[in-house]
């Protein structure tokens, strides 16, 4: 088993590092709340003075931390990780931050020698402590396989998702897509309420149609992931269908900003003289953005 050093054990940190010790490996923690770091030397960690003090003799470091700043910090700051950490071990970014500053450690680390993952994860606090994180990793095949026995202790799922950054960028798309998804959930089910639906009635529809299930698990990759974008469903009638959703929100009062956002989209697809193709081909409407 391995001896792992874990710098950051708040809410999400915490948990997973308890669970890299029920795993059979020795944690060396440290955090600056001395609260946290006081409840994690009671669950059996052992307690560091520093970052550089969790390094200390570990096979791999870990660092869970809230922003690019902090993570710099505990790196390359006085006492930090690259100052401790031992030659031939492996550094594990488990944070969510910039991916730009996930590059920049990278080779700052690159320099020195010290190979890098980042690992950035997906879910809940709730699946940080069961263990059923899914994990996003970047790196070469060989580190992300030498980083995969501690990674499975925390996550039932571990994704490589290429070179290092690569988990960073997979998970701020990820996240773009969930947090945007949600304001959209919540419009489309307070538009159900006004309108005097039950709402779990709508739940239970929306769950059995593309709306519900998503475009990425029905209609991307049959369709325009496949270089076809003839109509199964065409963007004009997709405009349409807005339209009608929309003026039903004015009617009732309900707020729809997302949806109005959305229908810029398709009519500049249907600018493009795209309107009889299916309603997918507005990822290549977006994608055109990168071609100019």
């Amino acid at each position: 088993m391995a001896t792992v050093g874990f710098v950051g054990v708040g809410v999400m940190g915490a948990p997973m590092a308890r669970n890299v010790m029920k795993g059979g490996n020795t944690v060396r923690a440290f955090d600056l709340s001395g609260q946290a770091l006081g409840a994690i030397v009671a669950d059996g960690a052992v307690q560091a003075a520093s970052p550089a003090d969790a390094a200390k003799g570990a096979d791999a470091v870990i660092t869970m931390l809230p922003a690019g700043a902090h993570v710099k910090s505990a790196v390359f700051g006085a006492d930090g990780i690259a100052s401790g950490i031992e030659a031939g071990a492996l550094y594990i970014d488990m944070s969510t931050i910039l991916p730009m500053d996930t590059d920049e450690i990278a080779a700052g680390l690159a320099e020195r020698g010290i190979a890098m993952v980042d690992a950035p994860v997906g879910r809940t606090s709730a699946h940080a402590i069961s263990g059923e994180l899914l994990i996003m990793a970047g790196g070469t095949a060989a580190d992300v396989a030498r980083a995969t026995p501690v990674l499975e202790c925390m996550g039932d799922q571990v994704v490589h998702c290429g070179d290092v950054g690569m988990g960073a960028r997979m998970k701020i798309v990820n996240n773009y897509m969930s947090v945007a998804l949600n304001v959209l959930s919540a419009e489309a089910l307070v538009m159900a309420e006004a309108s005097g639906l039950d709402v779990e009635v709508a739940r239970e529809v929306m769950n059995g149609t593309t709306a519900g299930r998503g475009h990425l698990s029905t209609t991307y990759p049959a369709q325009v992931l496949q270089g076809n974008v003839q109509p199964g469903f065409m963007v004009d009638l997709a405009d349409k269908d807005m339209g009608l959703a929309l003026e039903f929100a004015g009617r009732l009062g309900v707020p729809a900003a997302v949806g109005a956002l959305a229908r810029q989209t398709y009519a500049t697809a249907q600018a493009m003289g795209h309107g009889r193709d299916d309603w997918t081909r507005i990822y290549l409407t977006v994608r055109r953005a990168l071609e100019t």
